[in-house]
């Protein structure tokens, strides 16, 4: 099938055909712009769509809800969708719509070549017609004149009345039209065979090719177009391995989702620790009253204007959207305005007071390693001063010595209300509704409170002996000497300020019945990720392989080390701080 020998007369609908041929392919890539358009802005509706339900980043600080958690992780996954269909119209628009702009560029040049060509060629032979009907017209007139002067000749030499002169002059002019003729013949063959020359190239070799040409064209356009067909799917397959795992995430995130751990939540969150209203009692009317007071004894009254944060405090609440319902504690709490919390109910006051208790706890050891780092600091100074001037240190040893009994004076303050609400017997779990627990509990609930400051379970039993343990290591023992055990990360410091109550003491707590019991760890701080293989063959430093995830507990103080602790286990020690990558908490 060759253009050049089928459509060899076809040269208008051949130019109309290629010309229709860009058209189509201009179209095309209408189209693919209008669909990345379309991609775009999917995803960016997707993304307002995240950015109207994500919660915010306080919201996030409590514990929430399987469910909400789940939702949350949904969301999070809609926006990794948003992402992929962000690099479908990318790739769309970088590969095929670009693919597609140069073709046409490249066809649009080629066609104007190949039209040029063949426009060349025709006029060339059109000329070659035009010259040939002209030296047919030439020979014509000349064969005719020619014709007409040598049958004046005849009939002048037929004539007796002419004189030999005009018959003389009759056959010279015949016979100058017959040369004449005889030229104008030659020049039209000579013309004729030019012409059918041309005109047999044109037809058989000139004009096939540029023919051919054309069809190449037409038929690279084609092939082309069904290669933009298939890379705009492998551009959108590409995605969805991660499109799937989008929607696995998803699928993880429903399946996380514990009714009973969200029943219990609601239960600790919402719990007041009132005791429900007795039997009311039977008002005998015909009972003679005393004093002579014959009013109707009234029933005792429904206690609901200190229930806030409960049943009868949600009509105070303004509607909101799905994360008001499932909020954090802190907006539970928001009723509270006092100081020391007594106007919210028992058991939330009880959680309120240990929040503020843990939070305390966490600054302080905070500020007591700040302090331990200048002391640190200032005994380097002392030893070398061509560092520094030790006395450079001294107003600020003098201002975290203030802040740190500015704490204690706080922590004492919250431990003397959670006393008074532990004296009081509520909620279900006081001195007053069983025996104390074990150090050990102690110790347990301790240890969840400093590494999870606000993850508090108080719906079951809170043994009062935890608190006092709690209390008594806090402020006693391990807060007044946490700057020289263990726990700090730097070693045991001899210098102190006035004021520091600063002294050695071991590493073990005693309670209340005299059993002793390990003291609590340093709250974590952060997280961190190994860069590099660490073998821990010193004594306090810890071994750790590349990429493994671990917890921070104390950051460098100055001489190139990090305490850090395991996820998966209680075990913790000393990495060098160069070889791994730390992301710090907000609060730290």
């Amino acid at each position: 099938m060759n253009w050049g020998t089928e459509l060899w007369d076809q040269w208008d609908s051949i130019a109309g055909h290629t010309q229709k041929g860009i058209g189509f392919l201009e179209q095309y890539g209408h189209f693919v712009k209008e669909r990345c358009q379309i991609e775009l802005d999917y995803a960016r509706g997707l993304r307002r769509l995240v950015k109207t339900y994500l919660p915010k980043k306080k919201e996030c600080e409590d514990p929430q809800f399987t469910s909400v958690k789940a939702f949350r992780d949904a969301v999070s996954e809609t926006a990794d969708l948003a992402g992929q269909h962000e690099v479908i119209s990318e790739n769309l628009t970088t590969v095929v719509l670009a693919e597609i702009a140069s073709l046409i560029k490249e066809m649009k040049e080629d066609r104007k070549k190949h039209l040029a060509d063949g426009g060349r060629v025709q006029q060339q032979l059109s000329q070659s017609l035009q010259q040939l009907e002209k030296s047919k017209k030439n020979y014509e007139k000349a064969f005719r004149e020619a014709e007409k002067a040598q049958e004046n000749f005849l009939k002048a030499d037929a004539d007796l009345h002419l004189s030999r002169a005009e018959v003389e002059k009759q056959r010279m002019n015949a016979s100058i039209k017959s040369q004449q003729c005889e030229d104008s013949k030659n020049e039209y063959a000579n013309q004729l065979q030019k012409t059918n020359q041309l005109q047999g190239d044109h037809y058989n070799t000139v004009m096939p090719g540029i023919f051919q040409g054309l069809q190449d064209l037409d038929e690279k356009r084609i092939n082309n177009f069904k290669n933009l067909l298939k890379k705009s799917v492998d551009i959108e397959r590409a995605v969805f391995p991660i499109i799937n795992k989008c929607l696995d995430g998803i699928v993880s995130a429903a399946d996380s989702i514990d009714e009973k751990f969200d029943s219990q939540l609601v239960i600790e969150r919402y719990k007041s620790g009132f005791t429900p209203p007795g039997d009311i009692p039977f008002d005998d009317l015909s009972t003679p009253r005393q004093n002579g007071d014959s009013t109707p004894t009234s029933h005792p009254p429904i206690r609901q204007d200190t229930i806030k944060g409960t049943i009868s405090a949600s009509k105070l609440k303004k509607r909101g959207g799905i994360f008001g319902i499932f909020g954090s504690n802190k907006n539970n709490f928001s009723f509270s305005e006092k100081e020391d919390f007594s106007d919210l109910p028992p058991n939330q006051r009880k959680k309120r007071i240990q929040q503020r208790i843990d939070d305390v706890t966490t600054k302080l050891h905070q500020e007591t390693a700040a302090k331990d780092g200048l002391l640190k600091m200032k005994e380097v100074y002392e030893g070398n001063p061509s560092l520094g001037d030790p006395m450079s240190i001294t107003g600020q040893l003098s201002d975290s010595c203030q802040r740190i009994e500015k704490l204690r004076t706080e922590l004492q303050r919250y431990q003397a209300m959670l006393d008074d609400v532990d004296g009081d017997g509520i909620g279900g779990g006081g001195a007053a509704s069983g025996g104390p627990s074990t150090p050990n509990a102690s110790l347990a609930r301790h240890h969840s409170n400093v590494m999870s400051p606000h993850h508090h379970h108080n719906g079951g039993a809170s043994p009062r002996s935890s608190v006092t343990s709690h209390r008594t290591s806090l402020s006693d023992e391990s807060l007044s000497r946490s700057s020289h055990s263990p726990e700090s990360g730097i070693g045991l410091s001899h210098n102190s300020l006035p004021g520091s109550d600063t002294y050695d003491q071991p590493d073990t707590g005693e309670d209340e019945n005299g059993e002793f019991y390990d003291t609590e760890p340093l709250p974590i701080i952060g997280t961190c990720r190994a860069i590099y293989i660490f073998e821990g063959t010193s004594e306090g430093s810890m071994s750790m392989a590349e990429g493994e995830e671990l917890n921070v507990i104390e950051l460098d103080q100055g001489d190139g080390w990090t305490r850090v602790r395991r996820m998966s286990e209680f075990e913790e020690g000393f990495v060098p701080t160069s070889y791994i990558e730390m992301s710090l908490y907000n609060n730290c």
